[in-house]
């Protein structure tokens, strides 16, 4: 067994959903393993991470809704707003989504079906430089 580790970084325009399976697939390459899993972290709390439809772009604005009314913005609606009014909502968003991914590969390829892609998810309002931790473990 071997393993090896990178942190992306992820540079989002605000809320919304911000693809990087290709760096995950390049990552994947570089490492010259065939075979075993690849865990995928976000190191935030107020983002998070999806595995999402990558083929039809109606479904990003449709989660990027769903979630605003869920969890929704408002001065006085939360006790923690200390970073502004879109802080709280996004620890909610972040806490009902993933922070951690596992992803199996083989033929040193993910295992991602035809239209799954690998998405951070912005809940914040202004541009963010996230990272994301890869860590693939395999032979």
């Amino acid at each position: 067994m071997r393993q090896a580790q990178q942190v992306l970084v992820v540079k989002t325009r605000g809320p919304g959903l911000h693809e990087f399976t290709p760096d995950a697939r390049a990552f994947l390459r570089a490492t010259g393993l065939r075979l075993g899993q690849m865990t995928v972290f976000c190191r935030h709390t107020s983002a998070s991470l999806l595995i999402q439809e990558n083929a039809d772009p109606t479904v990003i604005d449709d989660l990027k809704t769903f979630f605003s009314q869920i969890a929704p913005e408002g001065r006085g609606r939360y006790i923690h707003d200390t970073e502004g009014p879109d802080d709280m909502p996004a620890h909610i968003r972040a806490a009902l989504t993933q922070t951690s991914l596992t992803i199996p590969f083989a033929d040193g390829e993910l295992g991602l079906g035809t239209w799954q892609g690998l998405y951070l998810f912005e809940h914040r309002r202004a541009a963010h430089r996230r990272e994301v931790a890869l860590h693939a473990l395999g032979e």
